[in-house]
């Protein structure tokens, strides 16, 4: 019998990466209703709905995009603009408490309303095997803006990658592959350790501003502001910027800006170079989260409750 047999899964927006998810749901036995989608072949077998509110009335877990939310618990659409979809209490009203909420990252308001209704929030973007996985075509992306907006070749270049969790732990992978003097600035020093196992040059995050005059092409991936105007200052004119990490990013956009310096923001990579591919990570462990988190449940195992 397939794993999930019956199971009622409301997916709400996204991109090409959660019809490809809807259509392994749907071989996996869920009932599958959407919203945001047009007729696409990946989506035979789903229910296509017009609200939030129609997609999750029934739903024993709900799926919100990889690609998040903005501030104010709005959607992006990709496969039909101009709809505009809200992750907010009066769509997600009618959800049953318990209820799991898997979203690649889940903003504040997000988690507002979870704990409000009692929904327990689980970030895709935070599970070990989604997460090493989409850093894959995360780093392929990456590469693909430096190649397109550097005006020399990244082999023999200075690339520094900030951060060394998993998507920087890739990169740092390609990057040294691809003939690039690799850098890594980490505050952890087991990761500094693996750092300079791969090959690649470990530095301590405090010395940032002492050896950025030397990078001829960034890569952040900490969430956290860490490309600040003193350091950026301290940037070569004509260096590039590639900030990875989820909106607003690390970089002090507007300080790079005057200053000359070519910053790109540029989240939800996965969706938008290798929509297949990020697809096919999702199907491939998704379905596997919802019948362990069900599993729980039903077995009365323990919960992390709202807001995980």
């Amino acid at each position: 019998m397939a794993r999930l047999a019956g199971v009622a899964v409301g997916v709400v927006g996204g991109d090409r990466r959660e019809a490809v998810l809807c259509a392994a749901l749907v071989r996996e036995g869920a009932r599958v209703a959407a919203v945001g989608y047009p007729d696409l072949p990946e989506l035979a077998g789903v229910t296509r709905v017009e609200t939030v509110a129609q997609a999750v009335e029934t739903a024993q877990v709900v799926i919100a995009p990889m690609s998040n939310t903005d501030d104010e618990g709005r959607l992006r659409s990709v496969l039909q603009p101009g709809l505009e979809l809200r992750l907010d209490e009066a769509g997600l009203s009618r959800v049953r408490p318990g209820t799991p909420l898997l979203i690649g990252y889940a903003r504040p308001c997000v988690r507002e309303v979870a704990q409000k209704l009692g929904l327990r929030v689980v970030e895709l973007g935070e599970q070990d095997d989604i997460a090493i996985l989409n850093s894959i075509p995360t780093a392929e992306g990456a590469l693909l803006l430096a190649f397109q907006e550097l005006p020399i070749t990244i082999h023999g270049s200075t690339c520094y990658v900030l951060g060394f969790g998993r998507c920087g732990v890739t990169l740092g992978r390609d990057l040294r592959a691809l003939g690039a003097r690799t850098v890594v600035f980490a505050r952890d020093p087991a990761q500094l350790a693996r750092a300079e196992e791969m090959g690649l040059i470990p530095r301590p995050f405090a010395e940032l501003g002492q050896w950025i005059a030397e990078a001829d092409c960034v890569f952040n991936t900490v969430p956290a502001l860490v490309l600040t105007r003193p350091v950026l200052a301290a940037m070569p004119r004509g260096s590039l910027i590639i900030d990875l990490a989820s909106p607003p990013g690390g970089t002090d956009f507007a300080a790079a800006a005057e200053l000359g310096i070519k910053a790109i923001l540029a989240p939800g990579l996965p969706g938008k170079v290798a929509p297949q591919t990020a697809g096919e990570i999702l199907a491939r462990t998704v379905p596997s989260l919802i019948a362990q988190l069900l599993s729980d449940e039903r077995g009365g195992g323990e919960d992390d409750g709202p807001g995980r």
